[in-house]
């Protein structure tokens, strides 16, 4: 199955680099698009979702968590993320680098990790068919 997710993870970043520009909010946060869906045939009620995470410069998420049942691999398609998960460290990913987010994970900081370069990041999440809402704002 982790076989499968990379080979999936390695179209998804072709397919985005072909895909037509999405329409920015010109504002800070980031734009969020689902370019991918799929029910896995061998692993029945899960499926498989590639979410574009576009940052303009200086763009950042609020403070989130996602479905308590999906398993996360990021990779960096362009520019650079600070990411923060649970209580780890701030990092900083660039172009080519991954992370992975656990279930039940937090994911504290999410942005930009330049405030002059625009920054893309794939996320792809292995999660129950019948979930939708993928992103949940931590209450303050």
């Amino acid at each position: 199955m982790i076989r499968s997710i990379f080979a999936a993870t390695a179209v998804l970043a072709a397919m985005i680099g072909s895909a037509a520009a999405h329409e920015s909010s010109g504002g800070k946060a980031a734009t969020v698009t689902v370019v991918y869906e799929h029910e896995l045939p061998n692993v029945p009620g899960k499926s498989i979702k590639g979410v574009l995470v576009e940052y303009d410069p200086g763009g950042f998420s609020d403070a989130h968590t996602h479905p308590d049942t999906a398993f996360i691999y990021a990779t960096v398609l362009e520019g650079s993320i600070r990411s923060q998960v649970n209580d780890g460290p701030v990092k900083v990913y660039k172009t080519g680098e991954n992370f992975s987010e656990l279930p039940g994970d937090r994911h504290a900081v999410s942005a930009n990790g330049s405030t002059t370069e625009k920054a893309r990041l794939l996320a792809v999440f292995v999660v129950d068919t019948a979930q939708k809402e993928l992103t949940f704002p931590i209450k303050k």
